[in-house]
């Protein structure tokens, strides 16, 4: 009984199974179960097994039925019993032997972990995408284990955590249900902080725009701990989206930015957007603040045409603003060799003065003659693209992000 309090399964569930288990039990001592009560007090930790039998004459052909019992045996019981009462005996556990009682233990904790763990499955995999708080209650190499107000454990995976959390036993942390798995015959629920939808969420946790659906997140692009992009849309034009979500004097954002930080002082830079269906208006405001001279829309990529002092500032601090605004549109967007190619140079030849003259001439070689190039691709393409090691690619581009720290543009981003 009390095994079954502490699992989630509720008292008329647990008589049922108990009741099938000690009927299985019965039956395989008794031939049938069909004639034998079980009667269980929960509140009192009693149990009855009761077995009912019809009496009937000794010599009858039905003695031998299960459900039967001859005069001579039932008056051993009672001597005033007659033909056809009914004898009601009680059949205590002892008189099981010991293997029967154990496999019926057994399989009683078996059928409640197995209904257990599929009530544990179905009910978060209702939850997958909610916004939770729960409390941290291990703190391991790989992963945070946590406990929710039902004292469910729940799983924040390292790879699903901000680049800069850190957490203390008995903390309260928020993050979004990501995926409930079943591994090893155990219910696995995994959260997210790094995800989109965490982001989404705490923004409808905050906003009651979002959430009565006044205004609507189209579309969100992250670097988790660094930059996010968010673009909303307003469905009442009396509602400025952007106003709503950054709130009076950013208290909105301000308070969404502290809860992805945990309260670490870590924060993430939310940029807020107002979407449009005329596609380059949108592409403009995604790279707002900076100034786009003219665009070439492609089906696989777009081109930025921007004046040499923009550049730095459409990129963005080691490229994170070009990263996001790519995931945004949904293509790769590339900036047009005329409107960087006097900045590249300069770029390029800071760059020479620590790399030297060898790695900048592989540079060109391989197509890449600006900071923002060589951020663009990924160190295992340059590493194909080049002869350099990958020691030499990590210093190439820490350099490259030093570069465009120092430019005023991105200084003032």
């Amino acid at each position: 009984m009390d095994f079954a309090d502490a699992k989630r399964v509720d008292r008329p569930t647990a008589i049922r199974i108990l009741d099938d288990v000690l009927k299985a039990m019965i039956a395989k001592k008794f031939g049938t179960a069909d004639n034998f009560d079980i009667v269980i007090n929960f509140k009192k930790g009693d149990l009855q097994i009761l077995r009912v039998r019809k009496i009937v004459e000794d010599d009858s052909e039905d003695i031998w039925d299960p459900d039967k019992i001859s005069l001579s045996e039932a008056q051993k019981i009672e001597a005033d019993f007659g033909i056809g009462e009914e004898v009601t005996e009680e059949v205590r556990l002892e008189s099981f032997n010991r293997r029967a009682v154990l496999i019926a233990k057994q399989t009683l904790m078996q059928r409640i972990k197995d209904l257990d763990r599929e009530t544990l499955h179905k009910k978060y995999s209702q939850l997958v995408g909610q916004l939770i708080t729960a409390e941290v209650y291990q703190v391991l190499r790989r992963e945070v284990v946590l406990r929710d107000e039902d004292k469910c454990e729940l799983t924040l995976p390292s790879e699903e955590q901000m680049p800069d959390d850190s957490f203390k036993k008995g903390q309260s942390i928020r993050a979004v249900i990501s995926r409930v798995d079943l591994a090893k015959n155990n219910v696995k629920i995994v959260l997210s902080r790094s995800s989109n939808l965490f982001l989404e969420k705490l923004m409808e946790a905050e906003i009651p725009e979002i959430l009565e659906g006044v205004v609507t997140i189209k579309q969100v692009a992250r670097r988790p701990g660094k930059r996010a992009k968010v673009a909303v849309y307003s469905h009442d034009d009396r509602i400025d989206a952007v106003a709503v979500c950054v709130g009076m004097k950013g208290a909105r954002i301000h308070g969404i930015i502290n809860s992805i930080g945990g309260g670490h002082g870590k924060s993430e830079q939310i940029d807020i957007i107002h979407y449009t269906d005329n596609r380059e208006l949108y592409i403009r405001r995604v790279f707002s603040p900076a100034k786009v001279r003219s665009i070439e829309q492609y089906e696989d990529r777009i081109v930025l045409h921007l004046d040499p002092d923009q550049i730095a500032l459409a990129v963005g601090a080691r490229g994170q603003n070009i990263h996001l605004a790519s995931q945004l549109l949904g293509v790769p967007v590339d900036i047009a060799r005329e409107a960087d190619e006097q900045a590249g140079v300069h770029q390029l030849r800071v760059l020479e003065q620590d790399m030297g003259s060898e790695i900048i001439q592989q540079l060109h070689h391989a197509g890449l003659s600006t900071v923002e190039d060589i951020l663009g691709l990924a160190k295992s393409d340059l590493k194909a693209r080049t002869q350099m090691e990958m020691s030499t690619i990590d210093r190439l581009y820490e350099n490259c992000s030093q570069v465009l720290d120092a430019s005023p543009e991105v200084q003032a981003e």
